[in-house]
């Protein structure tokens, strides 16, 4: 702000009033500074919130993957085709499976964070 308002008195721009020109100056620059710290602040918030969501995430993810892994349900043992075998494991490790699907969801929700900030 000082470099500007040092050009500008270098330079002398023709103006009416040069004392009033620097003040609106001034006061323009005050208001611009203003919207940046908002926008800095809603930033910081935008980060802090997803970086509590993918804590959160994962914390209630890893407990429900260990609940299902120390108190799973027992599967009916009977003569069963190799078909229903592979689905009925399948429904075992149904939450295990969507771990990975978590993990690419999370991934891809902080590399279009990033993208969208780039834009911007």
């Amino acid at each position: 702000m000082k470099d500007i308002e040092q050009y500008l008195r270098q330079n002398k721009p023709e103006t009416p009033d040069e004392g009033q020109f620097i003040i609106e100056t001034n006061a323009r620059l005050s208001n611009v500074e203003g919207i940046k710290g908002t926008v800095d602040a809603e930033r910081h918030r935008g980060r802090l919130m997803l970086v509590i969501a993918l804590v959160a995430g994962l914390v209630i993810g890893c407990l429900f993957t260990l609940f299902v892994v120390f108190f799973p349900v027992p599967s009916i043992e009977t003569e069963l085709s190799a078909f229903s075998k592979a689905i009925v494991s399948l429904k075992e490790w149904e939450a295990l499976l969507l771990v990975p699907v978590a993990a690419c969801a999370i991934a891809l929700g902080v590399f279009l964070m990033n993208r969208k900030k780039e834009v911007l």
